[in-house]
């Protein structure tokens, strides 16, 4: 009998709003997560202060667990403390590094995740992934996805500028579709469809999102949009709807110059690039100009890269994902053709 429905992972429960950390308990409850209430509470270092007093009564404190580095040696720290204790689910509240950290340890330790974010920078939040540093890079782990999905807004609007890293990181999926066709049609690689429909749609959404980035409809729409690329990651059991050569470009630049700018800031310029060559022009015009209305930067000077560094991540990119293949492996790019691509690029946006 033919197989007419798959199963895909999918939190048990969304909730996108104002102050919604103060519902933690309930969510826990709804989702029946604990069983006896021996609940961790991973939290970050940024906003931990704020998160413990919007917590109130609802944690412990001998129950709180601080985490900042975001390493793989902070995540495998975190399980093997708490496999120690009767824990039997993990609350992480905070960012991108935060959440990350709890993903790995509660998949290690086989426990259900109440996942709350804190900022909209990254598309992690709902995602089977957790990227960590490792000594000087930062590397993808496959994880379990959340058990249940939290955003409270009140905080995302306590960081405005992080919401740029997350348009970056959503949008730069019409680059990773792209590539992943192409490397279907190259390649025989397979492409899921359901989950390439997931990321386009969290990515044409935000395209399509008029308001600004301080208005709650903007900002449910993004936190929307990025849970949907987690799904998307999820029906597809790997990153590659979310992540093609905008994201080499990125890791590429992680590893040759650390520290320029945020992770969505590099894949919204590695995406541009990436659908420039493709010489999709109109589609390069159309993304640049939600990304300059958001704040977002559009050429490597603007990250204070210049464009022979990023000639040298363009080249060093494909070595970053040697298993993956993008517009930047058919291309294949020598030293000249790349520099030619490069001003090329930074001419055609700057004009």
């Amino acid at each position: 009998m033919p197989l007419l429905a798959r199963m895909v992972a999918a939190p048990l429960q969304v909730s996108v709003g104002a102050g919604t950390i103060a519902s933690v308990t309930e969510m826990l409850e709804t989702c029946r997560l604990s069983r006896n209430g021996q609940v961790a509470f991973v939290i970050g270092t940024g906003m931990g202060d704020a998160v413990m007093d919007a917590l109130g009564d609802q944690a412990r404190r001998d129950n709180v667990v601080r985490v900042g580095r975001g390493t793989i040696d902070e995540a495998t720290e975190l399980a093997s403390r708490l496999n120690t204790t009767a824990v039997d689910a993990i609350v992480g509240i905070g960012g991108g590094r935060t959440l990350d950290v709890a993903k790995f340890a509660s998949t290690r330790l086989g426990l259900p995740m109440l996942a709350v974010a804190t900022n909209l920078a990254h598309d992690g939040i709902a995602s089977p992934v957790s990227v960590l540093r490792h000594g000087s890079a930062r590397r993808s782990y496959g994880v379990a996805a959340p058990a249940a999905v939290m955003v409270d807004l009140d905080f995302v609007e306590r960081a405005p500028e992080h919401f740029r890293s997350g348009v970056g990181d959503v949008v730069s999926n019409v680059s990773a579709i792209a590539d992943w066709r192409l490397s279907h049609e190259l390649t025989g690689e397979p492409i899921d469809g359901v989950a390439a429909a997931l990321a386009s749609t969290a990515a044409e959404a935000v395209l399509a999102q008029p308001g600004k980035p301080a208005e709650p409809a903007f900002l449910r729409c993004l936190a929307e949009a990025l849970i949907l690329s987690g799904l998307a990651m999820s029906a597809a059991g790997t990153s590659r709807p979310c992540s093609g050569a905008c994201h080499e470009i990125s890791h590429a630049i992680d590893h040759l110059y650390p520290g320029v700018a945020s992770h969505g800031e590099q894949v919204a310029i590695g995406s541009l690039f990436a659908m420039f060559v493709r010489g999709d022009n109109s589609r390069v015009r159309h993304m640049a100009e939600v990304f300059e209305r958001l704040g977002l930067p559009l050429t490597p000077s603007e990250v204070e890269l210049t464009e022979s560094q990023f000639v040298d991540a363009v080249l060093y990119a494909p070595a970053t994902r040697p298993d993956r293949f993008t517009i930047l492996e058919h291309l294949d790019f020598d030293e000249p053709a790349a520099v030619r691509a490069v001003h090329e690029f930074v001419e055609f946006v700057q004009c």
